[in-house]
């Protein structure tokens, strides 16, 4: 039996063009919209001839262009997502977790990545992301348990939260049961691309969209061949009245571009097309999916535009606030994910150039910068100067909207974005710089340690990544070695990345610098200097505290529940609370178990990264008491106290403190 939904019946909503409000037209429910009669002005205009559709598609102000017209009824039962990638694969998790009534299939040609899905070793690391899996993909058996907080305050044992024998008495004392009932798996994960696009009602379109390396436009325009080869496959195999979404970060006006490629196959196509942005950053990829600060829906401003809106927005509404769903025109939606990325990423290189004077004039770049958040105009998010932004969205976007720009012949607003890549790619190296210039302006015969390989924590993204671009500046200098951790990068895949980017002979067992660690203090150990160039909450110091992250969830019971049976979104902030008070992953004991692997599984053989749990730090005393002097750390992320370090005889250059040196 599946969990009813969290989303209310009414879909009384100005946001969706005065759907509702208890007129007649279309009201909705989560993944099902209703039919009602048909409005009396829509009848007037049929009856003089005059139809909604004919709404000039080039004059898209706003998908609200009047009554909502009549509609056939639409019940999604099916989801398609093309791309098993950093965005399909958590958008289904979070999208099939809150609709059980809806089938979810991510489908890819890469029948590697596809395994992986499908085992318990998955191709994409977020906080939170395996425990989503384990309820949508593999299912969960009945359970039931106490409904009142603070339990586990009483008895730290499971017997006193689940519904066994020798629990009786705890339920009679404590609180009344809740019951959740098993669940039966709604994701799933296939090779077979055509017939998954063949029987899905909504389509989402989460391919890689990566800058192209050679021909017109190289190294700025977005390359748009998976977006042409899904968009030919659609045509060729969708079945009539099938919603298109596109989920992929594309340029603007990339809708017209894939209505004509569709209409290259098929001319009568009576296929909607939709532009549904995603905003998540890696590493916080499932708590902006579950609280998303908006979700954009961009669709023409036609009867058939914003009924297939109106369905995807239905699906959203299962957890989602109908406030935080916002429908504009297409390229509206298209251009305001670049232009997102493009502000945030604007903010982190103001605030690393002015890092800089803070090392030349004696300021603290962190005063500075909170002071400059506290006015409510600007606000203290991207505010913390480092090494630059990585990843594959901000300087990909960055290069989309110069392209743009250029070519509407705004030549000026091309050159003030690409200072924004320029300020980056310039601190970047300025960091390095200092490395050399502290070492006494030589690495030959000395060890270097790198601690973060991927862009940011709490991901395994490597892609951009200002790690690897020191790497290879320091690597100049000939080192005799360095050494590399990250907590959630694999050795192994960190190894052949090596090998690919920088030539195999680099690797320390052929003879090269590069040496790959699996925990942090054999990286550290005899090291002439330490490099951080990621903000993992491992590298911290105990004085410096970690930000608040959105990917760590609630430490609060979050019982009594406001349904008398829980959402999931209820049972997973529960389960986060349980998890962080009990030694186990699955407090409820409601999960199945997960896929078994091959007897000679290849992914069960690589070696774990991680050796510290996500809460404890590493031990800096230790660390301190085997550098080679003078104990230099360079801290390009502002995870280190300088004087508890000073404390440990460790000398730390941090980005945008003062030093009175300065370093151009």
């Amino acid at each position: 039996m599946d969990l009813p939904s969290s989303s209310s019946t009414d879909c009384s909503s100005d946001v969706l063009g005065n759907v509702g409000n208890g007129s007649p037209g279309l009201s909705c429910t989560s993944g099902n919209l209703r039919l009602n009669s048909p409005s009396p002005d829509l009848r007037t205009q049929e009856a003089n001839g005059t139809s909604l559709s004919e709404c000039d598609h080039s004059r898209q102000n706003s998908i609200n262009c009047g009554a909502i017209p009549y509609f056939q009824p639409v019940e999604i039962t099916k989801i398609c997502c093309v791309g098993a990638g950093y965005v399909g694969g958590p958008t289904a998790a979070v999208i099939a977790l809150h609709n059980p009534h809806i089938k979810f299939t991510v489908v890819d040609g890469d029948e590697t990545k596809i395994n992986q899905w499908n085992s318990r070793h998955l191709p994409v690391h977020e906080v939170g992301l395996k425990e989503i899996l384990r309820v949508t993909r593999d299912g969960t058996e009945s359970v039931t348990f106490i409904s009142e907080p603070n339990v586990f305050e009483r008895s730290r044992t499971l017997s006193s939260l689940l519904s066994v024998s020798e629990s009786e008495t705890s339920f009679n004392r404590y609180g009344n049961k809740i019951t959740v009932p098993s669940r039966l798996p709604n994701l799933f994960f296939s090779v077979d691309v055509l017939r998954e696009i063949s029987e899905a009602e909504i389509i989402l379109i989460a391919v890689n969209t990566p800058t192209k390396t050679h021909g017109i436009g190289a190294g700025k325009v977005t390359d748009m061949t998976a977006i042409e080869a899904v968009s030919k496959q659609i045509a060729l195999h969708a079945k009539s009245g099938t919603i298109i979404v596109e989920r992929s970060t594309v340029p603007c006006r990339t809708s017209e571009t894939i209505e004509k490629i569709i209409k290259t196959y098929r001319q009568d196509s009576d296929l909607e097309i939709l532009s549904n942005p995603e905003f998540m950053a890696e590493g916080t990829a499932i708590s902006d999916l579950l609280h998303p600060s908006r979700v954009i829906i961009g669709s023409r401003p036609t009867p058939s535009g914003r009924r297939a809106a109106a369905a995807l927005s239905s699906i959203y509404e299962a957890w989602v606030p109908r406030s935080k769903i916002i429908t504009v025109n297409t390229w509206s939606a298209e251009l305001s994910k670049l232009v997102a990325n493009a502000m945030l990423a604007q903010r982190v290189s103001s605030i690393n150039s002015i890092s800089a004077i803070c090392e030349a004039t004696g300021a603290d770049i962190n005063e500075v910068a909170h002071s400059v958040g506290l006015d409510p105009r600007i606000g203290d998010q991207f505010l913390q100067a480092g090494v630059g932004f990585g990843g594959s969205c901000f300087k990909k976007d960055i290069l989309s909207l110069i392209y743009l720009a250029e070519g509407l012949r705004l030549s000026e607003v091309a050159e003030y974005w690409q200072q924004v890549l320029t300020i980056n790619d310039w601190q970047r190296k300025r960091f390095a710089r200092i490395v050399i210039t502290c070492l006494n302006g030589t690495l030959t015969g000395k060890k270097l340690t790198v601690l973060g390989y991927a862009f940011k924590k709490d991901t395994a993204d490597k892609r951009d990544s200002p790690s690897v671009e020191c790497i290879k500046m320091l690597l100049e200098d000939t080192p005799a070695e360095i050494a590399i951790y990250d907590p959630c990068c694999n050795q192994d895949t960190v190894k052949e990345e090596m090998k690919t980017l920088i030539g195999r002979e680099v690797l320390k067992k052929n003879g090269g610098p590069i040496n790959v660690c699996v925990e942090p203090y054999e990286a550290c150990w005899d090291s002439h200097a330490i490099i951080i160039m990621t903000d993992a909450d491992e590298f911290r110091t105990s004085l410096n505290k970690s930000p608040a992250s959105k990917a760590e969830g609630s430490s609060i019971d979050p019982r009594p529940f406001q349904h008398s049976v829980p959402t999931e979104s209820e049972l997973l902030s529960l389960q986060t609370y349980l998890s962080s008070h009990l030694n186990t992953t699955d407090p409820f004991q409601r999960l199945k178990d997960e896929p078994p692997c091959e007897k000679d599984c290849s992914l069960c053989k690589l070696k774990t990264q991680r050796k510290l749990s996500r809460d404890e730090r590493m031990d800096w005393s230790r660390i301190a008491n085997h550098l080679q002097e003078p104990k230099w750390v360079f801290d390009g992320r502002g995870v280190l106290d300088i004087d508890e370090m000073a404390a440990l005889g460790v000398r730390v250059k941090a980005i945008g403190k003062p030093n009175g040196v300065v370093y151009t």
